[in-house]
């Protein structure tokens, strides 16, 4: 049951007492964003706001991140929710009244939505403070968007120090408004590139015969990379590699020098993870052996997979249900796509989960990234329900 803090009110009389305020923040995040390790202004946004419901010991951990703590009378767990604040370089196209005001940039991923969710929870849990065990410590992150990604270097300026568990969520228009979804487990893969370059000989295309042609050589390393997935990894064990970028020669009569294959491989399994680079390097070095080539490989790790705790996501899973109802809580896959949550979950124990934000009615049907993705407002208050009766059921029961 849920720990009865709302005894006078219920949880959600007061989520709508402040929905348009919350929806206002949205909103004003919407027509103002800014890109990754650029969020000077929107740091400086959430900090006045945090400023404003007293009660919290805030600080700037980095220069574009903003971190409150609510610390409660009674001793108890530290529990962090994060919540992202970046934007990305794309050019908005929703023709919605609070587009961005920023050519070029916009919130197309629900970041604004995220940042509204958690300054309304740690407004309304500052009413609560004397009732709190513990302490609820908010992480409003920079630069998720862009690796190396700014958890990490959240994580390297101390604001896990003594906390016992965190938790995340992400707005998703591939969901229903009203539908939470969860997973225990994986459920975000790892995401790392790689960049290839074949080095041949080039020359006149009318005399292959006297080249070592990198485009024959390249296309050959493309396929055979293919055979990893299908026969190098155990079928059990879920990773995608996908070459994204073949790029060589300037002109038609002309066998280039040189091509460079890029590409990206996601997976789930730190052992998975590990083996997939020299497998990489062991196509390329056999197949530019055979044809006198030579080979350049780099290959960046980028962020760990997420892996959510069995236990805490128990305890969020009850909370989800007693909120919105076991109907309309969904256990998902895990999702291919990656998010710089998992360096705090690489740290301490913790679970993320997604909110519905989809609405066919009113055309919120784009997904992530693209230049139409918009949110279905109603979520914002799910979003904030779950935050605050999760913080409070964590930290009190």
């Amino acid at each position: 049951m849920m720990y009865d803090v709302f005894s006078e009110l219920k949880l959600d009389d007061v989520v709508s007492s402040i929905n348009d305020e919350v929806i206002g923040w949205r909103r004003y995040l919407h027509e103002n964003p800014e890109l990754s390790f650029q969020e000077e202004n929107t740091a400086q946004f959430v900090y006045d706001q945090l400023n404003s419901f007293g009660g919290l010991e805030i600080s700037r951990p980095t220069k574009t991140s903003v971190v409150a703590r609510l610390i409660g009378i009674h001793p108890g767990k530290v529990l962090a929710i994060r919540a992202d604040m970046d934007a990305l370089p794309i050019q908005e196209e929703t023709k919605i009244e609070f587009s961005s005001k920023k050519d070029g940039i916009m919130h197309a991923c629900g970041h604004d939505g995220h940042t509204a969710m958690l300054l309304g929870a740690a407004k309304l849990l500052c009413s609560f403070k004397n009732q709190l065990k513990g302490e609820v410590r908010f992480i409003f992150q920079h630069a998720e968007e862009l690796p190396p990604g700014g958890a990490i270097e959240m994580v390297n300026a101390g604001v896990l120090d003594g906390v016992d568990l965190i938790i995340g969520a992400h707005l998703v228009s591939n969901m229903e408004t009203g539908k939470i979804g969860l997973n225990y487990g994986p459920i975000m893969a790892g995401a790392d590139q790689f960049k290839i370059t074949i080095i041949g000989e080039g020359g006149h295309a009318s005399q292959p015969n006297q080249v070592i042609d990198p485009i024959l050589i390249g296309t050959q390393v493309v396929t055979n990379i293919q055979h990893i997935v299908s026969r190098k990894l155990d079928p059990i064990d879920t990773a995608v590699i996908s070459v994204t970028q073949f790029n060589g020669g300037t002109a038609i009569n002309v066998i280039p020098n040189s091509v460079k294959i890029g590409g990206s491989v996601r997976s789930f399994k730190p052992e998975v993870r590990n083996q997939i680079p020299m497998l990489i390097e062991q196509i390329v070095k056999g197949i530019t052996d055979a044809h006198g080539a030579k080979y350049e490989i780099e290959y960046h790790l980028g962020y760990s997979p997420v892996i959510n705790d069995n236990e805490i996501t128990s305890l969020i899973d009850k909370t989800v249900c007693e909120i919105v109802g076991e109907e309309n809580r969904e256990l998902i896959k895990p999702m291919m796509g990656s998010e710089d949550f998992s360096a705090f979950l690489n740290e301490v124990p913790g679970t993320y989960f997604f909110v519905g934000a989809r609405n066919e009615e009113e055309g919120i049907v784009y997904p992530h990234h693209h230049p139409k993705f918009n949110i279905d407002e109603r979520a914002l208050k799910d979003g904030i329900k779950i935050f605050v009766q999760g913080a409070i059921n964590i930290l009190n029961n």
